[in-house]
């Protein structure tokens, strides 16, 4: 009789506990379905000088004309913040470079003046911001901003927080920042922000916000462009705005009419498609013209002044 081979003992085989793996797939789709969206990134190129591009933008009475996001934007402050007044400026065509370290107010090429504005960061300034959606309706917050005009690198920032506690404020509150850097070509005029959804409640906020955030995005670009207009070509933000309803309108009709004399869906979609990828006319505001993505780590990076401003 032949002896049996020797075989080393198999390790037993545990049944696979699906109860053990079931509540780590949930926590891991439960992660990832509450991941916070990403922050809104916008720049454009503007060609203009510096101070055209900070008083455009730090006027309220000037930034609500350009910006499709408010209706009203007032200052609650009688004092008006500091690093607004005029002051000369190199032309946007200049290389920003290192500048020695001048005293507390002191402008290139002038003696330090002790009764002038220092050019560190003012204290936060309140303002008031309103939106009308619908007719009667009207959508108000607060805010808080504060700024530096004048830095050693050449670049401005300016940085704010907003809040509002109506019950159908798609942001309840949030907090962001706009950089001015001077380039050989124009000026890079950036933003990036990031709020908390509102719309009551979380739940609520967050469902909502997957529909309205990219709206935001979308019409902070196109507001940018139309800054863009007014500063490089002297258009105003009004007659930018009917160019644009026009020329929507026309797209839109002539869509209608192959839709109304053809029995081809194919060409219907074709023209359709044709109407949404065409681009607009040079002088009519377009958000496919701004930047949606910083494009280094610093122009993702706030300001540190918007760590230390106050909420209002």
């Amino acid at each position: 009789m032949h002896a049996r081979p020797h075989r080393p003992p198999q390790p037993s085989r545990q049944p696979l506990r699906l109860p053990r793996l079931l509540p780590h797939l949930r926590l891991e789709g439960r992660s990832r379905r509450r991941a916070r969206p990403r922050p809104l990134y916008i720049e454009t190129l503007v060609r203009t000088h510096p101070y055209e591009l900070w008083r455009h933008t730090q006027d309220p009475a000037l930034h609500q004309r350009w910006d499709l996001r408010f209706t009203e934007i007032r200052d609650l402050d009688t004092v008006p913040a500091r690093g607004t007044t005029p002051k000369p400026e190199p032309t946007c065509g200049a290389t920003p470079q290192p500048e020695p370290e001048p005293g507390p107010g002191a402008e290139p090429g002038r003696e330090p003046d002790p009764e002038s504005e220092p050019a560190a960061p003012a204290p936060g300034r309140r303002f008031r911001y309103a939106t009308r959606p619908f007719p009667g309706l009207t959508i108000a917050g607060t805010g808080t901003t504060t700024g530096e005009r004048l830095r050693p690198d050449g670049t401005a920032t300016s940085a704010l927080r907003f809040a509002s506690a109506h019950p159908l404020s798609p942001i309840r509150y949030g907090r962001g920042y706009w950089r001015y850097v001077p380039t050989p070509d124009g000026i890079r005029f950036l933003t990036g922000y990031d709020y908390t959804p509102g719309f009551g409640g979380r739940r609520l906020g967050r469902t909502a916000d997957r529909l309205f955030r990219p709206l935001m995005g979308w019409a902070t670009a196109w507001s940018f462009d139309r800054l863009r207009l007014w500063l490089e070509t002297g258009a105003a933000p009004s007659a930018t705005l009917h160019r644009a309803l026009a020329e929507t309108a026309a797209r839109t009709a002539a869509v209608a009419a192959v839709i109304a004399g053809t029995r081809s869906w194919a060409l219907a979609a074709g023209t359709g498609v044709l109407a949404l990828l065409l681009p607009p006319l040079p002088g009519t505001p377009s958000a496919r013209r701004c930047l949606r993505r910083p494009p280094d780590r610093r122009a993702a990076t706030p300001p540190e002044t918007l760590a230390r401003l106050e909420m209002p």
